[in-house]
């Protein structure tokens, strides 16, 4: 079953975010839109250069009203010693969530069960909680947090113009479509 346009269960967790412990839940997430980033492990190889290109976009992200939760299920503790150790990961302004027991990996169902870790996997949640982008990549696919950061501004432009739908490759400014009669077949 697709998670698109589900609300995300329930949750709570420990968190890093700029040199304290905090809590998070589901409740604390609503009302305004949020990326659920999930890598496998902190102390790796890809995950950090996926991160720090979120960190270094993060400012794009917060002037759109969106918050990122980076998620691995290491804990809080593992991602503070990370932060505090590694170039690229000093530079995340955003929450890293601590998830050990996995709930919100499967929440998400994005656990690799086998091995403890969580899938790459990308979720958009809209104000409501309720999510509007899935995408899941193999181990060794990073991901582009400029594309994320596309795919954000159609999610909330769809969002803020009920009948209208952004087309492959949609830049913000862009022309977007009206589905309608008179459109089948001409595109």
């Amino acid at each position: 079953m697709s998670l698109i346009n589900t609300e995300i269960k329930p949750f709570s967790a420990k968190a890093f975010k700029n040199g304290q412990f905090i809590d998070v839940t589901d409740a604390s997430v609503k009302g305004k839109w949020s990326v659920f980033f999930f890598y496998p492990a902190d102390f790796t190889f890809v995950c950090p250069t996926e991160l720090e290109d979120l960190a270094d976009n993060y400012a794009e992200f917060q002037k759109l009203g969106v918050e990122i939760y980076a998620v691995s299920t290491d804990t809080h503790f593992s991602h503070k010693a990370w932060h505090d150790t590694s170039p690229a990961i000093s530079k995340i302004a955003y929450t890293m969530i601590g998830d050990p027991t996995g709930t919100i990996t499967r929440n998400f169902d994005v656990m690799i069960e086998a091995a403890g870790l969580a899938d790459r996997g990308t979720f958009v949640v809209d104000p409501e909680g309720k999510i509007q982008i899935v995408e899941v990549n193999a181990g060794g696919i990073g991901r582009d947090a400029s594309e994320l950061l596309r795919k954000v501004k159609a999610a909330q432009y769809v969002a803020s113009h009920p009948g209208e739908v952004c087309p492959a490759k949609w830049q913000e400014g862009e022309k977007t479509l009206a589905p309608s009669l008179d459109l089948v077949g001409k595109i």
